[in-house]
């Protein structure tokens, strides 16, 4: 699924959030932000907002964007895990940035057993033969 938003001087931040009952994985995943129509030559500062391992909310700057100088950034797919808060925190934008969103299901426990090789399959196999010479 495809990420789009923008961050502007009225609409300075934009939460990407899951259903905390829903019980697959989910990736998002941030590959470009860049100014768009209307920007000024102002420095324009984007920062994630998430949750570190002790689930203290910590914010780290991703972007920088001035027009005059560097109005686009990739970042080749900067994976994050949902929720996260995309926010401008310096600067009137606009800032458009875009990615992508992966749904993982989780597969059931009893499906993933019987794929697997029993040990009495595995013992029918026949011993690798060293090569002849």
């Amino acid at each position: 699924l495809l990420l789009g938003c923008e961050l502007t001087a009225s609409t300075k931040s934009y939460t990407f959030q899951v259903d905390e009952e829903d019980d697959s994985d989910h990736i998002l995943a941030l590959s470009v932000v860049c100014l768009t129509d209307g920007a000024k030559d102002e420095c324009n500062v984007v920062e994630v907002v998430g949750r570190n391992h002790e689930n203290q909310e910590i914010a780290v700057p991703v972007a920088n964007l001035k027009l005059s100088c560097q109005p686009l950034l990739s970042l080749d797919d900067f994976k994050l895990q949902p929720p996260v808060t995309f926010r401008l925190a310096a600067g009137s934008g606009p800032v458009h940035l875009a990615g992508w969103h992966r749904i993982m299901h989780r597969e059931d426990a009893s499906f993933e057993e019987d794929d697997d090789l029993s040990e009495e399959d595995e013992e029918e196999l026949p011993p690798i033969m060293p090569a002849k010479k």
